[in-house]
């Protein structure tokens, strides 16, 4: 029976980038424990997953390349930007009076590289940080990347 909307799917999963196949996200533990995945993670539970067809628990790629496939099957699914994190933009970088910033944070500077969480709960990246402004970027890490799933369905309900 083929995949439609609507559907649980259980499958197992390897995420590359496009370019240079890093892999960046894994539901098969002997990858994760390959790849430094496990160790980067040590608190994740590297298992099969289980999400509802068109319900936008996945990325929109991973929802609509789904559609079609049968319990068994592999297959490799080469998701664009547009249907996976978006374009890299400028309107997510965010500039902050570094005075303002420091405030907000009871007096501590975060430094380039550092992780800031925004009140939405959104993390972004310390890109730039001098006497007048920090810029923070969130975009999200795999924005502007073409990813590819090699995918194997283990269950359709």
């Amino acid at each position: 029976m083929a995949i439609s909307t609507g559907d649980s799917v259980t499958l197992e999963y390897i995420g590359r980038l496009d370019d240079d196949e890093t892999i960046f996200d894994t539901s098969r533990e002997d990858v994760a424990a390959e790849t430094g995945l496990a160790e980067a993670q040590p608190d994740r539970e590297f298992a099969p997953l289980t999400v509802e067809v068109g319900a936008e628990e996945v990325i929109e790629g991973m929802d609509e390349g789904l559609v079609g496939l049968e319990s068994g099957e592999t297959a490799t699914l080469t998701i664009p930007p547009e249907k996976a994190y978006g374009e890299r933009t400028d309107e997510r970088v965010r500039e902050f009076e570094t005075e303002q910033l420091r405030e907000m944070l009871g007096g501590q500077l975060p430094e380039e590289g550092d992780q800031l969480e925004a009140q939405g709960g959104q993390l972004g990246d310390v890109v730039h940080v001098d006497e007048e402004v920090v810029r923070v970027d969130f975009n999200p890490d795999l924005a502007g990347e073409t990813l590819e799933f090699e995918i194997e369905i283990l269950n359709v309900d």
